[in-house]
C-alpha cells in the first residue's frame, strides 16, 4: 500500500518564509539574523553593529542640532525667507538608516563609517521665497551662514539644468561640532515639486527597482520639474568665501 504525505498549510506557509529569506542573499540573511540588525524595504539591511553605530550617529546630530538651528533661524529671519518644515529638520533614524544602507549595498567597498562621515541631511533645513526675492535672498544666507564660520562643504545649484531636480542643495560644516547640516533653497514651486516627487525619487533609489522602472521614475520627475520656473538670477548662484568672523558665542 503506497502512502502519500499531503503538505500542511504550517509547512507551506514555513517553506514559503525560508524562500522569501534565502531569496535576500547571504548578507541579508546574516544581517537579520544577527541581534540588533535592521531591515528595511527592498531588502535592505544593516547588521547589528553597523546599526548600533547609526544610531550613536543619531543621538550625535540631535545634541549639535541645538545650536545649529540657532544660527539657521536667525539667518532666515536676516533674509525674510520663510522656513518650511521645521518640525522635519532632524531625518529619522529609519530613513537614516536606509540611506546608509542603500550606499552599502551600490558600494559594497565602503563600510558605515565612510558613508556617514559624507551624509549633510542628518540635520536640514528648508529655506523658501517668492521668486522675487529668491536670489537676494540666498545670497544673505550663505553669507552669513559662512561669515559665521559655517563652512561651505556642498553646492549642488541645479536651476540651469535642462532636465530634473531644480532648486538649490547645500552642505554646511557646523564650526565646534563638526556635524555637517544641509540647506535646501526653494521657491514656492520648486518645494512643491520635491514633494510630487519624493515617492518617485525614493523608489528610483531601491536596489530591487529595475532598469526600466527607474527610467521611467525619471521621466515622471523630469516633467514635474519642466514646470517650474526659474528665478531671475538663480543659476549663477555660487557658494559664498570662507568666513572669517568669530563664531558667535554658544554655537
Amino acid at each position: 500500500m503506497t502512502t502519500t504525505t499531503r503538505p500542511t498549510p504550517i509547512r507551506t506557509a514555513l517553506c514559503g518564509a525560508l524562500a522569501a529569506v534565502l531569496a535576500l542573499g547571504p548578507a541579508a540573511v546574516a544581517a537579520a539574523e544577527e541581534p540588533g540588525g535592521w531591515k528595511g524595504e527592498g531588502g535592505l539591511t544593516l547588521t547589528g553593529g553597523e546599526n548600533n553605530t547609526v544610531d550613536a550617529y543619531v543621538e550625535r546630530a540631535r545634541e549639535a542640532e541645538r545650536s545649529i538651528s540657532v544660527q539657521v533661524r536667525a539667518a532666515a529671519a536676516m533674509s525674510e525667507a520663510e522656513l518650511v518644515g521645521f518640525d522635519q529638520r532632524l531625518k529619522s533614524p529609519d530613513s537614516l538608516k536606509r540611506k546608509v544602507a542603500t550606499a552599502l549595498a551600490e558600494q559594497p567597498g565602503r563600510n558605515v563609517d565612510t558613508v556617514l562621515a559624507g551624509i549633510t541631511d542628518a540635520v536640514r533645513y528648508t529655506l523658501q521665497w517668492d521668486d522675487a526675492a529668491y536670489t537676494s535672498g540666498v545670497a544673505t544666507v550663505a553669507d552669513t551662514l559662512a561669515g559665521w564660520r559655517n563652512d561651505s562643504v556642498k553646492w549642488s545649484n541645479t536651476w540651469g539644468r535642462a532636465s530634473g531636480y531644480k532648486g538649490l542643495n547645500t552642505g554646511w560644516r557646523a564650526p565646534r561640532s563638526g556635524q555637517l547640516f544641509e540647506v535646501q533653497f526653494h521657491t514656492e514651486a520648486s518645494k512643491k515639486a520635491q514633494e510630487t516627487t519624493h515617492k518617485l525619487y525614493e523608489e528610483q533609489r531601491l536596489p530591487s527597482t529595475g532598469p526600466e522602472r527607474k527610467q521611467q521614475l525619471q521621466r515622471e520627475q523630469d516633467a514635474i520639474f519642466a514646470a517650474v520656473p526659474v528665478p531671475a538670477g538663480a543659476d549663477s548662484l555660487t557658494a559664498p568665501a570662507p568666513g572669517r568672523g568669530p563664531v558667535p558665542a554658544g554655537v
